[in-house]
């Protein structure tokens, strides 16, 4: 069992409260029109509210017929004792995992907080490595083609953690964006290193790296010539 900070307690409840009162007045606002002019009506607008706001356990209401209009009535309430109990499992969840036994609880926690950095790599499949639909005629060219591409992937997670670990306790580096340091990443890397150039030595000149020109105002915004563009759909 892992426990929420104490700021994300009752938040997302309390939400989904409102969010239930706010549709519930609104119902009762409407009894009687044109979309609940019966008791059916309102028992199953009652039902979607309770199933998207998730407030079954707490939500009371009694439906019934006014004898002298014929309209519906609606009366409702949150269960107090009900709500109580939810409050006191407020902050907590419980995290389950296939690992061993020799495994800390530390440890479990430590891994599923960093499940995130993981996850981020699937916008670099899209962004900088660029994959697009492919049609492929069978299964080993798709096997292949995932290979290369993860290989690719790689290659650009190691180049960032190497310049991470480079930096030391420096967690940002100038120069990667206009006008500010910035924490640094594949796509930025990349870009900054993609304006090198090497003049080959000629004669009695050695072989140098010219300074790149400074960084463009919207680098963000602007796309290097010498990127790679998307893979394109085709039949290979």
């Amino acid at each position: 069992m892992v426990e929420c900070p104490g700021r994300c307690r009752g938040q997302a409840r309390e939400k989904k409260l409102a969010r239930a009162r706010g549709d519930l007045e609104r119902l009762g606002r409407g009894l009687g029109g044109r979309y609940y002019p019966s008791e059916k009506e309102v028992t199953e607008r009652i039902a979607v509210i309770t199933r998207e706001r998730r407030v079954k356990g707490s939500l009371r209401t009694t439906v019934g017929t006014d004898p002298e209009t014929t309209r519906p009535t609606l009366e409702w309430h949150f269960d107090e004792t009900a709500l109580a109990a939810e409050a006191s499992t407020d902050g907590w969840y419980a995290l389950l995992t296939n690992l061993g036994p020799e495994v800390t609880s530390a440890d479990v926690l430590a891994n599923y907080k960093g499940q995130e950095a993981a996850e981020r790599r699937y916008s670099n499949f899209k962004g900088p490595i660029a994959v697009a639909p492919m049609f492929l005629k069978n299964n080993r060219r798709i096997e292949a083609l995932i290979s290369v591409i993860c290989l690719a992937l790689l290659i650009f997670s190691l180049v960032e953690r190497a310049v991470r670990l480079a930096l030391g306790p420096v967690i940002k580096l100038a120069g990667l964006w206009a006008g500010q340091p910035a924490k640094p990443t594949g796509r930025p890397i990349f870009i900054a290193l993609s304006r090198l150039r090497l003049i080959p030595a000629s004669g009695t000149n050695p072989a140098a790296i010219p300074r790149p020109p400074p960084l463009q105002a919207h680098p963000r915004t602007t796309r290097c010539r010498s990127s790679p563009a998307p893979l394109k759909s085709r039949r290979s």
